[in-house]
Formats: C-alpha cells, structure tokens, sequence
C-alpha cells in the first residue's frame, strides 16, 4: 500500500513538472502577438517607452484591435489615475492636519486628478459604448460619440498637465518631486492613450471622407 502511494506521489509529480516546463512555451506562444501589436502601435505614441510598458501587462489578453487597445490605454491611464489619486488624498489629509503651507498646492493638484479620474471613466464607458453600435448598427452616431471620447481624454490630459505645472523648478521637496513624477505619469499615460484613439477615429473620419 505505501509503495503504491509513493507511486502515486511520484505520478502526480512528474504530471506536475512537465506541465509546469511546458507552461513557459505556451505563454510564449499566446502573449507574442499581443506583444509584437502593442510595440507596433506604441511607435507613433509621444512616449512608446512607457506605452509598451503599461500595455504590456495586457499582453496576454485578446488585443486583436484598434477598439481593444484604446480602451485597454485608456484602462491604463485610468489606473495610474486613481493610485495618484489615492495618494494624494493621504497626503493632502496629512499636510491639512499639520497646517502645512504645501497642503493648498496638493489640494489644488488633488481636484484636477480627481477630474482626471471621472473623465477617463467616462471616456472608457463611452468607446465601449461605440463598440457596441458598431457591431449592432454598423456606425450610427459614431462621430458624436468619438467627440465626446476625445473631448473628455483631453480634458483629463489638461488637468494633469495642470497640475504638473503646480510643481515647477528644480528644486522641491521629495513630497513635491514624488507627486509631481507620479502625475506626469498619468499625463503622459492619457497623452498615449489620446494619439492610440486619435488613429482609431481617423479611420472613421477617412471613411466619411470617401462617401459622396
């Protein structure tokens, strides 16, 4: 009996180990062209670098598409958004209770984030939105609803570049440094994410373009 339970343990081990030796090779195999997709689309972004390197947590997912990838940038952005954000509250909270002169400046940089966050969500429900016509209408009001996408990103682009502005000079507080690398991340995140839509709605605009 103990031998057979031995191996039984030694069976399910070796099960264990060539599955766990042929994983690597299969992730391979499934997040290559989702990979290759993003670094070809980041090329013509501001900041490619950092585009790949957000994207690329994706990589294992279905991107088969432009509408994919702008909502996964956008989702991005978003996230990067609402971390600052979630900082700064703490911060501003901290500053506020011990009547720091630096609590107004983070403040300030606090709301424009905060209506970064609500801009971005409501960008994302909206490209999700045209998704769906897209598939159930072939088109409809697709132009109204690539407006509001644009306007609300680059509202939200404007008020972290706002608050990136608060902070200027050389020489700053490491509060002041961290909060200001922490928003011109999300400014440069939504930037690509705004010229991954921009490619997405020319298509749209160059159909329109062609009709008589």
């Amino acid at each position: 009996m103990a031998n057979l339970s031995l191996s039984l343990l030694v069976l399910l081990l070796s099960f264990s180990l060539i599955s766990g030796m042929a994983e690597p090779t299969f992730v391979r195999r499934t997040k290559a062209p989702a990979r290759a997709y993003i670094e070809t689309s980041c090329r013509g972004t501001r900041y490619p670098a950092l585009c790949v390197q957000y994207l690329s947590r994706f990589s294992n997912s279905t991107i088969q598409n432009q509408q994919e990838l702008v909502q996964v940038a956008l989702s991005a952005s978003l996230c990067r958004a609402s971390y600052t954000r979630s900082y700064m509250l703490k911060v501003a909270k901290e500053l506020q209770a011990k009547k720091a002169k630096e609590y107004q400046v983070v403040k300030d940089c606090l709301d424009q984030i905060n209506d970064s966050v609500q801009q971005l969500s409501q960008s994302i429900r909206e490209i999700r939105r045209m998704g769906r016509q897209e598939e159930a209408a072939g088109g409809g009001d697709i132009f109204w609803h690539i407006s509001n996408v644009e306007t609300w990103t680059s509202s939200a682009l404007s008020d972290a570049s706002y608050c990136v502005d608060a902070f200027p000079g050389r020489r700053m507080s490491k509060l002041k440094a961290t909060i200001k690398g922490r928003v011109m991340n999300v400014a440069q995140a939504t930037s690509n994410a705004l010229t991954l839509f921009h490619r997405y709605a020319a298509r749209y605009r160059a159909g329109a373009a062609k009709k008589p």
